[in-house]
């Protein structure tokens, strides 16, 4: 590190070779996942190479990485812990669509369906049967129909806010 400091850039570079097993394995100690431990090992590469000039040469350097390494492995598991505080996890309320394992008593008969599809708009029809029962692309249906993509959103949506009624899903 000392002459990493004075501009070696060949002393530098073997640094960072032979110290990323060893953030690695500090890595894994609070990672599961692989991605986690490689995140965390360039979040702390990139915090050595940001503070590599506060390095005080005449004091051993591997108490001083090793300060750097728990930091930023604590500042990760706090972003992580973050981010999943911040996740909802997709119950089958969420789903739009019956899943095909459930009773067929709950499941709508196509005639059902039909009917309630001719009660809609044109547009809503138009887009629910381009996007959804065709599965085209926005693109592809926006090409077709002649609409925006932003206004096929806008009427697939709300087409299918409009059969959840009609067809007696609730779903508001």
């Amino acid at each position: 590190m000392m002459l990493a400091q004075g501009g070696d850039t060949t002393a530098y570079h073997r640094l960072l070779l032979g110290i990323t097993p060893y953030l690695r394995t500090i890595a894994k100690r609070t990672h599961g996942n692989a991605s986690d431990v490689e995140d965390t090992v360039q979040d702390i590469l990139l915090t050595l190479h940001a503070v590599r000039y506060t390095y005080d040469p005449s004091r051993p350097f591997k108490p001083w990485l090793a300060g750097i390494a728990r930091h930023r492995v604590a500042d990760r598991l706090q972003a992580l812990g973050r981010v999943a505080a911040a996740e909802v996890t997709l119950e089958t309320e969420h789903e739009a669509f019956a899943a095909p394992d459930q009773n067929i008593d709950q499941v709508l008969d196509s005639r059902t369906v039909n009917a309630a599809l001719r009660e809609l708009p044109m547009g809503q029809r138009q887009a629910i049967s381009l996007l959804k029962l065709q599965e085209m692309s926005l693109k592809e249906a926006a090409e077709q129909s002649g609409m925006s993509i932003a206004s096929l959103k806008v009427s697939a949506h709300r087409g299918i806010k409009t059969l959840r009624r009609l067809i007696g899903q609730g779903g508001g």
